[in-house]
């Protein structure tokens, strides 16, 4: 297939417009018109991985983790990146890194942390503000059914677990074609009466130029009459971080010992014990201390992350158990996503996990 068509895929799950400013996600090397035989799903890229990727003939790495983060002036292959940029391109390799826009949705990163854990009832835990968008627009009761399948499938009609949400309402549209018009319906010069339908729909802003085009190129008018509007609503299934309850409560001890067993964590450094039972659990997949005040807002008993620094164990103030379980180890799931995903798309598409452990810290 196509490497844009992979690209496609992730684009409407996690739309790229979802990364953070500082982030690099996308396209790293490679031409979005390539062949891609197989690929080779990883969380970081070093040589390794790129050896790796060649003896398994997979012409594409996805990784989670951008290996290109920050600017390059020349690729001489006097550090790690430039020498595995290079590789990659040498052996026509392409990179695609999807990151934190993977982060940024409910059923991204964090949700498969929470998931080994074992908790229940997820929710969001910093929505994404301003990022919807609803559509309105008028069709021909004789096409109303295949244009909004086109806009279902280029991401539009998605609330929460539900799809091809829309509402329809029967009226009749008036129009007069000019001389330069040709009509799909009336005539030139006369006032014309359809029996159209009104569709409204609900889309996120980063899929609008999608969205739209897929209503124009389905749509039998020469000029369709459509309108957007922003919602102020949130986003309860785009954002950062989630939250979730255990089936049962736990001790502190015996959490920690779950997060260390189900984490295959090294180490885990966590704030001063509360001696309370723990339910109410917040995750966020790698550097979540940005998230700390959300996590106590929520009510959340802990707070499983990972890169808390050590002045910022301080801030939790007595208020919630913080638990740093490692950024690799609350990360390394994330390869089991990007499989599923693609798999579910592509059920004959050739896919590897990588199986080169890129975690550079080590515990003794």
């Amino acid at each position: 297939m196509k490497l844009k068509e992979i690209i496609s895929i992730f684009n409407r799950l996690a739309p790229f417009a979802y990364q953070e400013s500082y982030d690099n996600s996308g396209l790293q090397t490679g031409d979005p018109n390539m062949d891609i035989n197989s690929a080779l799903i990883c969380i970081d890229i070093t040589e390794e991985v790129v050896k790796e990727a060649v003896k398994l003939n997979s012409n594409l790495i996805i990784s989670h983790h951008p290996v290109i983060f920050q600017g390059l002036k020349s690729i001489t292959g006097r550090n790690p990146v430039e020498k595995v940029i290079m590789h990659a391109i040498r052996e026509n390799i392409a990179i695609l890194s999807v990151h934190t826009n993977f982060d940024n949705i409910a059923s991204g990163v964090s949700s498969k942390l929470a998931e080994k854990i074992g908790l229940q009832n997820l929710k969001v835990l910093d929505p994404i503000k301003n990022s919807l968008l609803k559509l309105v627009y008028f069709v021909p009761e004789s096409h109303a059914e295949p244009v909004r399948e086109k806009v279902f499938s280029a991401g539009g009609g998605v609330i929460g677990n539900y799809d091809m949400c829309s509402f329809n309402l029967r009226g009749e549209g008036t129009f007069r074609a000019s001389e330069q018009a040709k009509p799909y319906v009336g005539q030139i010069g006369k006032m014309h009466i359809e029996k159209e339908i009104r569709v409204e729909t609900i889309l996120p802003s980063a899929l609008a130029d999608q969205v739209i085009l897929a209503l124009l190129e389905t749509h039998p008018y020469e000029e369709v009459a459509y309108d957007l509007y922003p919602v102020s609503n949130k986003n309860s299934f785009a954002g950062a971080g989630l939250t979730g309850v255990l089936p049962d409560p736990m001790d502190e001890m015996e959490f920690l010992q779950l997060l260390k067993v189900r984490l295959n964590s090294g180490c885990i450094r966590h704030t001063k014990l509360l001696n309370k039972k723990i339910e109410k659990v917040a995750v966020c997949g790698g550097s979540g201390s940005f998230l700390l005040d959300k996590a106590v807002a929520s009510g959340a008993d802990v707070f499983v992350t990972g890169d808390f620094k050590y002045h910022q164990f301080f801030d939790a103030d007595n208020k919630i158990l913080v638990a740093d379980v490692g950024h690799y180890e609350s990360e390394q799931f994330t390869k089991e996503l990007f499989y599923e995903l693609l798999i579910k798309n592509y059920p004959k598409f050739a896919l590897y996990l990588s199986e080169v452990n890129t975690n550079p810290i080590n515990y003794f």
